[in-house]
């Protein structure tokens, strides 16, 4: 290592340190390889690192015997790579930050003469673009609110039609459609929802009253729906008494570090009024760098889809490479974006509002005994396990091999990232090597999470370690499994303990241990999730079967066809002389008919 230190070249860069089993420690970034690395070392009388260095690079430098780096065209390009790398590699020492998703902003586009109020959460092309927002949550809520109190263009297909329709009946469009209302008249009630977007009271009472209309016709059910409207509007305001006589547009970070948790902090404010906020918890607090945190969190926030970035951010605390994500940032959006740490007047009231949220959120978290914690101390793991991903496969004897994916992100099943696999492996290690190596393909678009939880033993637990290893990504495993009797595993209640295999050796818990139930909860869901799959897969297989069993294709044909193609979709896919030279002609012809009609 020290002959590559030395002989490092003066450019931009990203590095990383390996342990001796070759698992990732770090990556940073440099401006100039050269100077960067060896700042990290002393060189007389042997290599040994540099005291001066914080406590965490020190722990990381003593475990450290290879390095590598990639060379870059710019400071800039190296900051982007270091991020990209961090995400996907998941580095022992490197501070690893929630995946932040883009929030969703309201967009209008005002050169149509009838314009509609539309969700995104990407850039729109277009010449007379207005953003609202972004909202983390509650923006679904304010776009309908709009559509209750606002007679708009109900839907996108209203204009298509060229006749009024039922929403001009019950007085919530005014049929642009059929030429009763201007494109000048319309432009003024644009304006006036405008208004309210930004005047948010100015809905809630309209909803208010409305509601309470609802109410005393005992339609309670409508009401109902107002109300959660109301409320979900409403938790969108922060509480501020700070006055702004300018109308300022502005995004407002602050990291705060715990004892268990971080927590990062982000206000919107737009027109001089905080519109909205989110937070994020992050973990691995014990290596906790600022300038680092700061860093992941603006690149990660910022990302080349989001649709609207102010000219100005502020943070609450003053770090190192704040004038190089400015930068990045500005050539991402292609204008000049500047990072203040305001030390006095109302910007500085703005940052210390947000660290006082942060406090807040810190101290309501530490109240609670949190079970990922547990099962970190449990497991050894190197990170709580806030986002766990748990596998499981199904099939009944080779047909319609299918796997699941669940995902436990932050106290909560996230759905939306459930995944299902069309699986083509015949033996189940083969199976479960297919899913996990198809999700590590992902982990460019979709970062690695905290922990993965296997339905299987040793076997699988051993896999998905070498997986991991040859992609290069440092992600905790353990798998769950009934104990086996008389060489059986006894799934009948009562017959047999769950025993969790990890790579320090298995465990086994009481029945009544909340942290195995915990995870067993989650293998319980993959479990579900993945035999409801394989029975709608089975049921469709099934249909399949019929049909060709009533062309005259005998069981003993299908099941020869569907072990050389795997599945019902490759049949239809192959030609007819693939099909003729597993069967004969007469059966390709058979399904060669059937595929065309």
């Amino acid at each position: 290592m020290q002959q590559i230190i030395k002989n490092l070249p003066d450019t931009p860069g990203v590095y990383q340190y390996f342990d001796a089993a070759g698992k990732l420690l770090y990556v940073g970034k440099a401006k100039n390889l050269k100077h960067r690395v060896k700042s990290y070392w002393r060189f007389t009388p042997t290599l040994h690192p540099n005291p001066a260095q914080s406590p965490r690079i020190l722990k990381m430098l003593s475990e450290a015997e290879k390095l590598e780096y990639i060379v870059v065209k710019s400071e800039e390009d190296a900051l982007i790579l270091e991020n990209s790398l961090i995400k996907q590699l998941k580095p022992k020492y490197n501070i690893l930050l929630r995946d932040d998703k883009t929030y969703p902003y309201i967009y209008i586009d005002e050169s149509d003469p009838y314009p509609r109020f539309e969700i995104t959460r990407k850039v729109v092309k277009g010449k007379n673009i207005t953003y609202f927002g972004p909202y983390p949550s509650g923006g679904r809520a304010l776009i309908d609110a709009l559509y209750e109190t606002y007679p708009l263009v109900q839907k996108k297909s209203c204009l298509r039609e060229g006749k009024a329709c039922l929403f001009h009946q019950i007085g919530k469009c005014l049929a642009p459609c059929e030429g009763k209302v201007t494109p000048e008249a319309y432009a003024e009630l644009v304006e006036e929802a405008k208004k309210a977007l930004n005047n948010r009271h100015i809905l809630t009472k309209k909803l208010a009253g409305r509601m309470e209309k609802l109410a005393m016709q005992e339609r309670f059910e409508e009401a109902a729906v107002l109300r959660d409207a109301i409320a979900a509007i409403e938790a969108l305001t922060v509480d501020s008494s700070i006055d702004l006589a300018n109308r300022l547009d502005t995004d407002i970070f602050a990291i705060l570090n715990g004892d268990e948790r971080g927590v990062i902090v982000k206000l919107f404010m737009r027109e001089g009024k905080i519109i909205s906020s989110s937070h994020t918890y992050f973990r691995h607090t014990h290596i906790f760098e600022e300038n680092e945190a700061y860093r992941q969190a603006l690149l990660e926030h910022y990302g080349v889809d989001t649709p609207h970035i102010p000219n100005e951010i502020l943070v609450a605390d003053n770090f190192e490479d704040a004038p190089e994500v400015s930068r990045t940032l500005s050539m991402r959006f292609g204008k000049t974006v500047t990072i203040r740490y305001p030390k006095r007047g109302a910007k500085a009231k703005l940052t210390a509002l947000a660290l006082q949220n942060a406090r807040e959120l810190l101290r309501k978290e530490q109240k609670n005994s949190i079970i990922e914690q547990k099962i970190a101390d449990l497991l050894d793991l190197s990170a709580i396990p806030y986002r766990v991903e748990t596998f499981d496969n199904s099939h009944m004897m080779g047909a319609a091999t299918v796997g699941g994916m669940v995902v436990w992100n932050e106290g909560k099943w996230d759905k939306q990232s459930y995944r299902r696999y069309r699986l083509e492996a015949r033996d189940e290690t083969g199976q479960m090597r297919e899913m996990l190596s198809r999700r590590i393909k992902d982990f460019t678009a979709h970062p690695p999470p905290d922990l993965w939880i296997l339905d299987g033993g040793k076997a699988n637990l051993n896999l998905a370690r070498r997986l991991l290893e040859d992609a290069g990504v440092n992600l905790d495993v353990i798998a769950i499994a009934k104990e086996k009797l008389d060489a059986k595993a006894h799934r009948a209640k009562g017959a047999a303990k769950d025993l969790l295999y990890t790579p320090h050796g298995i465990i086994e818990l009481k029945p009544n241990d909340p942290r195995l139930h915990w995870i067993q909860r989650l293998r319980d869901e993959a479990h579900r999730y993945a035999i409801t799959y394989h029975q709608n897969a089975k049921r469709r297989e099934d249909t399949q079967i019929s049909l060709l069993n009533k062309k005259g294709i005998g069981k003993a044909t299908v099941a020869k066809l569907i072990d050389y193609f795997g599945t019902f979709e490759a049949i239809q896919k192959a030609s007819f002389d693939e099909i003729a030279r597993v069967t004969n002609a007469k059966i390709a012809k058979i399904i060669a008919q059937d595929n065309e009609n």
